[in-house]
């Protein structure tokens, strides 16, 4: 049976679980977790041993199969993990898959982990488990799911927020679960639970103490055209120690991504359409406009172009402070458009 996540948590809360699991997406928060608590409640429930199989390269099915054969030696219960990144077992996989489904071992638990999951992973093998466990497909948040998701977080570790104060966090965490998960950790610890929900001031505040300075931050900065406050993240995060090199990834990847979209729209493509294809979420295309409007298009095609020089004083492949090359290049995206002379000062 195909399960929600809602069904899924009830499911777990049973004194009976199902002989065999997939559990299968490409958000890696999601699966782990998952997967986690189907393991923490079979061992509730008696399974001590567990077999780990590893699907890699030109894998052997067999000992799989062999391990199936050998439960009768054991009088305990016992999960058989198999991890499949590709979600696709491949011809001989299916196969042993499909046996075991059709008549599972007694006190047997088959869990499949999958790193990902389309329409196009379903087939026999798959129906098969359909038809005698679970079938937990994960599928990726959408950026209106966010709020949601987070306010869910929270409220397990004792929390509430107001709606702004929420966005506030959704913004900041967009794109990567894992690190959302990590920031509700932050704000349990920072937090006082009580029964008034966190505001956004106070929700910026900890997440500030929080965090201090970073490059996401950074990054957001420039992007809105604040360069006093984007020198002095970038002071602070030379004072920590951070150098050129580990910076310039991220600001690099948000400007050639800015770079796309102006091509894009100067193409004759809607924007929300060119924001769309960028992979840019919905909550961020007003910041990234109003930098495009600031800039205009050529100046990001050009700063794009810059961050190799940035990159190559930092490697010592050319002359210049790669610090100095890196306020500059900050100003020229931060500033306004006449700032763009500073490329090549």
């Amino acid at each position: 049976m195909s399960y929600s996540q809602a069904q899924f948590d009830k499911h777990l809360k049973g004194d009976a679980l199902a002989p065999v699991y997939l559990i299968a997406g490409s958000e890696d928060l999601l699966r782990i977790e998952a997967a986690d608590a189907l393991r923490a409640r079979a061992r509730a429930l008696g399974f001590g041993e567990r077999e780990v199989f590893d699907v890699e390269g030109q894998f052997d099915w067999s000992a799989v199969t062999a391990s199936f054969s050998a439960m009768s030696l054991f009088a305990s219960r016992r999960i058989i993990d198999l991890r499949l990144p590709t979600t696709r077992p491949g011809k001989d996989g299916a196969a042993v898959i499909e046996a075991y489904c059709a008549d599972p071992p007694p006190d047997t638990l088959l869990l499949i982990v999958g790193g990902e999951w389309s329409r196009k992973h379903e087939g026999a093998w798959t129906r098969a488990v359909d038809a005698a466990g679970v079938l937990y497909p994960l599928w990726s948040l959408k950026s209106g799911e966010l709020s949601g998701w987070l306010a869910r977080r929270l409220a397990g570790v004792g929390l509430r927020a107001q709606p702004d104060a929420l966005a506030l966090l959704a913004e900041r965490v967009e794109g990567n679960l894992l690190a959302a998960a990590q920031e509700v950790d932050k704000l349990a610890l920072l937090a006082t639970p009580g029964e008034t929900p966190l505001d956004a001031p106070t929700m910026q505040a900890l997440i500030a103490d929080s965090a201090r300075y970073d490059i996401f931050a950074l990054a957001e900065a420039a992007l809105a055209g604040d360069p006093a406050r984007s020198l002095r993240m970038l002071a602070a995060l030379r004072a920590e120690g951070e150098q050129v090199a580990g910076l310039l990834p991220w600001l690099s990847t948000q400007v050639q991504t800015l770079a796309r979209v102006a091509e894009a729209i100067d193409g004759g493509q809607r924007p929300a359409q060119a924001f769309q294809q960028a992979g840019v979420w919905e909550s961020r295309q007003a910041l990234f406009k109003r930098a495009l409007d600031r800039l205009g298009g050529k100046r990001c095609v050009a700063l794009a172009a810059a961050c190799s020089l940035v990159e190559r004083s930092a490697k010592g492949r050319a002359d210049g402070d790669a610090w100095i090359a890196l306020e500059r290049w900050l100003l020229a995206l931060s500033g306004p458009r006449n700032a763009i002379r500073l490329l090549t000062a």
